[in-house]
């Protein structure tokens, strides 16, 4: 899967439906859901934050800082765990699929065992046994990694599916997308500007592996927490049409699914460049604020500003798509990134310009991935509309899939450049601060103008054409006919 081609939906009106097609007269689109299953969704992504965000902004700098391990290395770790973690996701995603509903659902009770999983294996990675060597310590952390990756694929693919399963009404979606990136945000708000103090005061005044563990231990247990939250405030509402004969999908299937599903190559392109675009940033502010700027102190301040900015940005959403629709949205946010990123490249190292431009850039990055939510949402049904199987895991395991691949991009670039401009733990030479500060604003700058470029040539599904779409699946049909009684991995 190192490639992906992206078809354009087809130019002709997807409306015409199937011959066998009833009138709709009960739409899943039309039929809206309460709206604390709206909210309570997005304390999903609330607590994911509290165990996956962690690990994206803070243990990069405890394996070089703390345990020791050189950049070049931890790049390397980062990376092959990460590219490891992209081709379980549709494993976990097939096994997923494959299981029947209970009374709990489909979804949701694999997501919350996962989760709890997913927290212990957390505070594993911010663990560092004693007396271990460096080559042991680097096995270690690789192996550590390794099984929390695997874990989140069964924790992360259940959650996005569960969108897909609670209301098909675009309202609805936008909503709950909303929630989720409100939660993860806000997630990312409260480690920004909670986890470095927390840590100090754990530590004594002085990172250490005791303050690094004690306060990770804290913020998974509050994430699985509000995994349970969503747990049970959630229902799967949807009734899905599935084809009773579906089989476990083999790779040629798999690769149909998901290649011959225009709309979610966007997507995985798109997401490619806005989640390294991220992660640069998450992983790269505590190194720029010790060293460009010249005070560690100031990490939880900058991101107390370009979080709560970006949570600004996130509420904006549901009016925002609402007037212009999601194209225009994303296109202008993107815009937005790229210049405040190279405004930032371009003007001297400042603590109030850049807080500015830094937060001006995370909430316009916010806002598209906001919206990506609800368009995985809606690539899930045009996969099911296009081919008559619907496979919401497989669907969401390719698109988490461009999320590893991403990961991994953003550890090379980061960790990277760190080995490549000579940093070592605790000293910046010039050209440490130049490399650190080009992570920081160039590269998002020129990945987000890619994200823009893709958007705007290659996603095709409009809100007119998915509205056509879910009318055919309320109807239990796709696009040639009744589901379950042909669908096109049969051909």
């Amino acid at each position: 899967m190192s490639t992906i081609t992206v078809h354009p939906v087809e130019s002709k009106k997807l409306a015409g439906t199937p011959q066998n097609a009833a009138v709709n007269t009960g739409s899943h689109f039309d039929s809206r859901i309460p709206t604390h299953q709206q909210l309570l969704y997005g304390f999903g992504d609330f607590g994911n934050g509290f165990m996956f965000d962690l690990g994206q902004a803070y243990l990069t700098k405890f394996w070089i800082d703390v345990v020791g391990i050189g950049p070049s290395t931890v790049a390397a770790i980062f990376s092959l765990t990460k590219i490891w973690d992209a081709f379980m996701d549709p494993i976990a995603g097939s096994i997923i699929d494959g299981r029947k509903s209970g009374p709990r659902g489909k979804f949701r009770p694999v997501m919350m065992i996962s989760a709890v999983l997913l927290g212990i294996m957390t505070v594993v990675t911010f663990y560092m046994p004693s007396g271990l060597n460096m080559s042991q310590k680097v096995i270690y952390a690789f192996a550590a990694y390794m099984i929390w990756g695997l874990i989140y694929s069964f924790t992360n693919a259940p959650y996005g599916s569960l969108a897909s399963v609670m209301s098909r009404n675009p309202q609805d979606r936008s909503l709950m997308a909303t929630a989720r990136q409100v939660g993860s945000v806000g997630a990312q708000f409260i480690c920004g500007v909670a986890f470095v103090p927390l840590m100090l005061v754990m530590s004594g005044g002085k990172a250490n592996d005791h303050g690094y563990l004690i306060t990770t231990a804290i913020f998974a247990a509050i994430g699985v927490a509000m995994f349970a939250i969503c747990y049970f405030g959630t229902k799967e509402n949807v009734t899905v049409h599935r084809d009773p004969n579906a089989k476990v999908l083999d790779f040629k299937t798999y690769a149909k699914v998901v290649f011959t599903n225009g709309p979610l190559g966007a997507i995985v392109l798109m997401t490619l460049f806005t989640i390294s675009a991220m992660n640069t940033n998450n992983a790269m502010m505590i190194f720029y604020a010790q060293y460009n700027l010249h005070n560690v102190g100031l990490t939880p301040i900058l991101n107390f500003f370009n979080m709560g900015c970006a949570i600004i940005g996130v509420f904006m959403i549901p009016t925002l798509v609402k007037h212009f629709g999601q194209r225009k949205v994303l296109v202008t946010s993107f815009a937005i990134g790229v210049s405040a990123n190279l405004i930032n490249f371009l003007l001297p190292d400042n603590v109030i310009t850049f807080t500015i431009f830094v937060s001006i850039g995370y909430a316009a990055l916010a806002i598209p991935n906001g919206i990506t939510w609800n368009m995985v949402s809606n690539a899930i049904d045009y996969g099911e509309w296009n081919t008559g199987m619907r496979r919401e895991a497989i669907t969401y395991a390719a698109f988490n899939f461009s999320r590893k691949l991403a990961q991994s991009l953003a550890a090379i670039i980061s960790a990277g450049v760190l080995a490549a401009t000579g940093y070592v733990a605790g000293h910046a030479d010039a050209s440490a601060l130049q490399g650190i500060r080009s992570v920081m604003t160039l590269y998002p700058a020129v990945a987000l103008l890619c994200a823009g470029l893709i958007i705007f040539f290659l996603y095709r599904l409009s809100d007119e054409r998915f509205k056509e779409v879910a009318i055919d699946l309320d109807n239990g049909c796709w696009k040639n006919g009744k589901i379950g009684e042909t669908n096109a991995l049969k051909k």
